[in-house]
Parts: structure tokens; C-alpha cells; sequence
């Protein structure tokens, strides 16, 4: 797949659109790798932006990529007109990583009609393309009328 030619090219939109206008995102380097229905996938890379003290991913920023990424996902079933807003999630670390970059599926786990629960699996690729477990989370989101 390419981003030049996404399968589903108004869920793109939609998703690009909305990262677009997140501030942390767009400050972080948050990109979009992919967006289908009920399921999005997220990248950031490694930088001094992002690190914690010991220079390895912040928790606080591979929770942000999760939250995101499920967020997102959730949007992709929303109807037109509404917005998604995380009400909860927990997320469990289970390595640390630095240099190259983590990515994040986030899937939704069950679409209704006020609530909608998520899931995200962040993944460390490094320089060679391998990948590594680095955390798993879920969350639960409700639509809000959408922002102007």
C-alpha cells in the first residue's frame, strides 16, 4: 500500500485531516501509515523530543501513539458529523526502546453507539526493520459532536 494511493482515500482524508490539526502530533512527528475501517496505524520516530531521562521512548509519549492510534481507529466507525474523545485507557509497557521508531495499530475491539472500545499495539522498529513488543494498550472512547 501506498500513502499516495490509500485503499479507503475518505478515511485517509479524514484521519489526516484531524492529525493535522493535533498539536503534539504534528510537534512529535506523528505520522499516518495507514487508515482502513475500524483499524489505524500510526509511526513516531526517535528523537530528543520524546526521551526520558535515560534516552530511551518516554512512557508518556508511547502512551500518546497508542491513545492516538485506537482514537483514530474508533473514528474510522464514527458517523459524520462526530468526533471521538478517549474516557479511559490502561496501557502495559512491556520494553523500553531507543533510536529508530515506534508504531502503533490501534483496532477497535467494539463499535456502539455511545461507547466504543479500543485496542493498540505499539511495536519498536529498529534501523533494520525488525520489530520488538513495546506495549499493549485499551482503551474506551465516546463520540462528541465534531469541532469546528
Amino acid at each position: 500500500m501506498s500513502v499516495d494511493s490509500p485503499p479507503y482515500p475518505l478515511l485517509w482524508e479524514r484521519i489526516a485531516t484531524s492529525l493535522a490539526r493535533q498539536g503534539m502530533s504534528q510537534a512529535l512527528g506523528v505520522r499516518l501509515l495507514r487508515a482502513e475501517p475500524g483499524c489505524v496505524e500510526l509511526a513516531l520516530p526517535y528523537s530528543d523530543k520524546v526521551t526520558q531521562q535515560q534516552l530511551g521512548f518516554h512512557g508518556g509519549a508511547t502512551g500518546m501513539l497508542a491513545d492516538i492510534a485506537g482514537g483514530y481507529a474508533a473514528l474510522t466507525l464514527a458517523p459524520p458529523g462526530l468526533e471521538v474523545t478517549t474516557v479511559e485507557y490502561k496501557i502495559n509497557f512491556l520494553a523500553a526502546f531507543r533510536d529508530g521508531e515506534l508504531r502503533a495499530t490501534g483496532k477497535v475491539v467494539r463499535a456502539g453507539k455511545r461507547l466504543t472500545v479500543a485496542s493498540a499495539e505499539v511495536l519498536h522498529v529498529d534501523a533494520y526493520g525488525h520489530t520488538s513488543p513495546c506495549a499493549l494498550m485499551q482503551q474506551t472512547l465516546t463520540t462528541v459532536p465534531a469541532s469546528a
